[in-house]
């Protein structure tokens, strides 16, 4: 058994047993329209200083072009979020499912431009080796959980968006600007998960 995975577990459950905190959400800017339910992966590697492995979208795609993310997408016909995150995991980094140990599902977030996205935490092995596709994945990296799951950490902003003023957070690691979506699914995961070094 892997400690941290035991002890994720353990935060997991008990920040999710308490009545929900403040989450951040886009809600009032989407595109009832434009909706796809979508998940993605929070993959904590299993080490002494746990990383969370990111990756960064190529500047060609239609959604989200060149931001930082976490490995997913929307969800096939007949898939539940699980499903969905390790597939796309397996087709963006080749992580295989059975390298994942999945916790469970967290709090969904409602994006401004039409996905309703299902976090999975889990965990995988440090020396997993990963194979991005180059289609999906410009480039890859890892952050410290510390780090996103400190709030402290991030710069919060506004930005003047669909007519009214958009609150949205960032921070800078490695030469990587991670914001946005990404951000806030991190920020309302530390609002569930007192994780402390």
């Amino acid at each position: 058994m892997s400690a941290l995975f035991d002890r994720l577990t353990h935060l997991f459950e008990q920040g999710h047993s308490a009545p929900s905190p403040e989450l951040l959400s886009d809600h009032r800017f989407a595109d009832l329209e434009r909706t796809a339910d979508a998940a993605v992966l929070i993959a904590v590697t299993d080490r002494e200083n746990p990383t969370v492995l990111l990756t960064q979208r190529p500047r060609t795609m239609r959604d989200h072009p060149g931001q930082v993310a976490f490995p997913g997408g929307k969800l096939d016909d007949g898939e539940n979020p699980v499903d969905a995150a390790l597939r796309e995991a397996w087709e963006e980094l080749g992580i295989a499912r059975d390298h994942v140990r999945v916790i469970g599902t967290t709090d969904r977030y409602q994006t401004g431009t039409g996905f309703d996205i299902t976090p999975v935490l889990a965990t995988v092995p440090h020396d997993l080796p990963i194979r991005p596709d180059a289609r999906e994945v410009e480039s890859w990296f890892e952050a410290p959980l510390s780090l996103l799951m400190q709030p402290d950490n991030w710069r919060e902003n506004e930005v003047f968006w669909k007519g009214a003023m958009r609150r949205y957070y960032e921070m800078d690691h490695a030469g990587y600007r991670i914001w946005g979506v990404t951000a806030a699914i991190c920020i309302n995961l530390s609002r569930r998960l007192a994780w402390t070094d």
